[in-house]
């Protein structure tokens, strides 16, 4: 009785994987081939930057195009210009970049975009006129008033505290700021005072000197959050060795690999951060389909997006990773980047 249903179901199922692999060579075939696709970031020499371009090469290797990545040493407001205009001048396919300002780098961006070359943000914002896809880490609402959250759980839902940004002008670090002001406005934050908003510029040095600052200055300082990879380790780096340690909460956006020895040795008890290399990923496969002309930007159209599938435009042209997740002793181990 079985065997001639047997005999259906077989043919069924080798039409319905016929179909799956037929869907997937079409979807693979819907990019250009060798297409040039440039990321700029920041910082060249930043860790944090380094796992995201990294993992936007591996996505260009696998659509077979061709990727580099240049930029500054500093992250000036301006630093990134003389970059992309000799990216215009190669006549790159789409240009990837992580904004160290989010006006002084449009008109530029705009010139690419006149001369046929796509431009996808990622990590930190441009003005909307300045490119056509914003691949953002998460939801900036939900970053900065988790970093909120995450603080008040360290420090007992009271005391003082500051954060440590990058540069004035980073458009991802203002953001989250905002929300992390508007979420202290909540009755349940009514202990909790922000006393400071100081800069590293990204610097990892200028951050450690800012960190021994804050702490001269504000005695009575509990907590210091820096939505900053630069930034978390080097006020880890600086109280790990002082009389803060174990007074002084520490937290923020950090990778694993980078903070693991400070949540070891106790110095750093939980902070949060995405995969910054899925983050460049995403960024890659966002701009390869724009350079392909499956997509332009609008809100709701998708793209295959390799191993992270597919993914739709929101408002505004943003597309969205995923949520942070938070890192402490039980965890960290469980991941390498």
């Amino acid at each position: 009785m079985f065997r001639p249903l047997r005999s259906i179901r077989q043919p069924v199922l080798a039409a319905a994987l016929l179909a799956a692999c037929v869907a997937m060579t079409a979807n693979a075939a819907e990019l250009k081939s060798g297409l040039k696709i440039a990321f700029v970031p920041k910082q060249i020499n930043n860790p944090y930057e380094v796992i995201a371009d990294d993992g936007g090469m591996a996505a260009i290797k696998e659509m077979k195009g061709q990727g580099k990545v240049v930029g500054p040493s500093d992250a000036g407001a301006s630093s990134q210009v003389s970059y992309i205009n000799t990216l215009i001048t190669q006549k790159q396919d789409a240009v990837v970049i992580a904004a160290n300002d989010a006006n002084a780098v449009v008109p530029y961006l705009k010139k690419a975009m006149s001369q046929g070359i796509k431009v996808v943000t990622f990590d930190s914002d441009t003005a909307p006129e300045g490119r056509q896809i914003f691949v953002n880490q998460a939801d900036s609402e939900s970053i900065g008033r988790g970093q909120i959250q995450l603080l008040s759980k360290l420090v007992g839902g009271e005391g003082e505290f500051a954060i440590l940004s990058a540069t004035p002008n980073a458009t991802n670090q203002n953001t989250w700021i905002k929300w992390m002001q508007e979420e202290l406005k909540k009755p349940e934050y009514a202990k909790l005072k922000l006393v400071k908003i100081a800069y590293g510029n990204d610097d990892d040095q200028k951050s450690f000197v800012e960190t021994q600052g804050l702490l001269q200055a504000y005695p009575n300082l509990k907590g210091i959050v820096a939505p900053t990879s630069v930034g978390i380790a080097a006020a880890a780096r600086y109280i790990q060795s002082s009389p803060s340690k174990g007074k002084v909460a520490v937290t923020g956006l950090g990778t694993p690999n980078q903070m693991r020895a400070f949540v070891k040795n106790g110095t750093v008890k939980a902070f949060q951060l995405w995969d910054p290399g899925q983050l460049g990923y995403l960024a890659a496969f966002a701009a390869a389909n724009l350079a392909s002309g499956t997509i332009s930007g609008k809100e709701g159209e998708s793209f295959e997006a390799g191993k992270l599938g597919k993914r739709t435009v929101g408002k505004s042209g943003e597309v969205i990773l995923g949520p942070p997740t938070t890192f402490d002793s039980a965890n960290i181990d469980s991941f390498n980047f």
